[in-house]
């Protein structure tokens, strides 16, 4: 545990998230805003080892620092959306099939 004491931010989140729920790596790295539900306390893994989704338990120490990463990414988003950066751009004839 004193290797996660000298990281922070992003990184010591990461890790805290694999050391307290059991997530792999790419597990972790695919969580999506969905996939976290903090009245449960519990963590949908989609897509796992074997191709399978799975629930895993959500520390109550990480909540907050969730939390607050949820909010800056979601402060970021906006901040995107504001400087013309929500697009993306879809090849020819899928933007011909979604329209």
């Amino acid at each position: 545990m004193q290797i996660l004491g000298a990281m922070s931010g992003t990184n010591a989140l990461i890790a805290r998230l694999l050391y307290g729920t059991g997530l792999r790596l790419m597990e972790a790295m695919r969580l999506r805003v969905q996939d976290i539900d903090f009245d449960c306390r519990q963590i949908v893994v989609r897509h796992g080892k074997g191709g399978k989704d799975r629930v895993t338990m959500l520390p109550q120490t990480l909540e907050p620092q969730l939390k607050e990463q949820l909010t800056h990414a979601k402060r970021k988003h906006e901040t995107d959306l504001e400087e013309g950066f929500g697009c993306v751009f879809l090849p020819h004839a899928l933007a011909k099939k979604v329209s």
